[in-house]
């Protein structure tokens, strides 16, 4: 059943805006402060990857200057080509085995007290790279006595895969649902599926309930407000306690999906008190909102 928000609904709006221009919110300072050259110069002396660079983060250069980073394992290539995110896609590298001593020592070198680990999409593995994301958290773990978040990819919707992250205890479990069912094929491509990402959260949820599950949307891609707020629903019926709301925001006008809308900081803000009313324990909703976004501050006991 639609929840009603007292509101009307939001138009679905298919023109994109006009080449160029950004509304007046989307445009922000580059931070100050060294710190941001050297968590660079940590992520490059490990020749580690991270999603900041390579799907083009607009906080990149505001959590680079305050010493954080969401590591990229499993290479740079991946081997699905969504329609909104810049990372390459092609055929994958080998799986580094020393990679999970990197991301370790990047997070001791960088004092982190949470440590966010993400990942391409390798369906060339058998197990989708699961094996790896929990050699990282053990590696996390035995250098630091930081907290572990990992947003992983859907793995095939494996059960065997899923479960071996789950067990491997992060703190927060993430997987991204990214847009409203309507919209999941064009959005997410043939091989993800809306049903399959919420099995994915109640599988987590369940295997162990001190798991945060966690999950985050774009909006601007033509969504309704009646849609969202299914989804919202959606969401909570399996499982998820933590949501992040952001603005997708165009990588290249030419290669991917046009922006619907840009939605204004105050409906962000009226979303994100709806998100909680419903039910969510943790919400992030802002135009600049990405998965790991202040992360560590959604993570901590309330």
């Amino acid at each position: 059943m639609p929840h009603d928000t007292g509101r009307p609904e939001l138009p679905i709006l298919t023109a994109p805006p006009a080449a160029g221009r950004l509304p007046r919110w989307l445009k922000r300072p580059v931070p100050k402060g060294n710190f941001r050259h050297f968590t660079a110069a940590v992520v490059e002396d490990l020749a580690l990857e991270t999603v900041c660079d390579h799907a083009r983060c607009p906080n990149r250069m505001e959590c680079y200057a305050h010493k954080t980073a969401t590591f990229m394992i499993l290479g740079d290539i991946c081997t699905r080509a969504c329609s909104f995110c810049s990372v390459s896609r092609g055929r994958p590298q080998r799986v580094d085995p020393d990679e999970p001593r990197r991301v370790a020592e990047a997070a001791r070198r960088l004092d982190l007290r949470h440590v966010v680990i993400t990942s391409v999409t390798r369906d060339d593995l058998a197990d989708g790279g699961a094996a790896h994301f929990v050699a990282c958290i053990r590696a996390v773990r035995q250098v630091t006595g930081a907290s572990v978040e990992v947003l992983t990819p859907d793995f095939r919707y494996d059960p065997a895969a899923i479960d071996a992250v789950a067990d491997a205890a992060p703190e927060v479990f993430n997987h991204n649902t990214e847009t409203v069912p309507r919209l999941y094929r064009q959005v997410r491509g043939p091989q993800a599926a809306y049903r399959g990402t919420l099995a994915l959260l109640r599988r987590v949820q369940t295997r162990d309930p001190r798991i945060k599950v966690k999950s985050g949307l774009m909006l601007g891609l033509g969504e309704s407000r009646t849609e969202l707020l299914e989804t919202l629903a959606d969401l909570l019926d399996h499982g998820c306690e933590y949501l992040t709301l952001g603005q997708y925001l165009q990588p290249d006008p030419t290669r991917y999906l046009p922006v619907a809308r840009y939605l204004p900081p105050e409906e962000f803000e009226e979303l994100g008190r709806i998100a909680r009313q419903l039910g969510f324990a943790r919400v992030a909703s802002g135009p600049f909102v990405r998965s790991s976004y202040h992360a560590r501050d959604m993570a901590l006991p309330a």
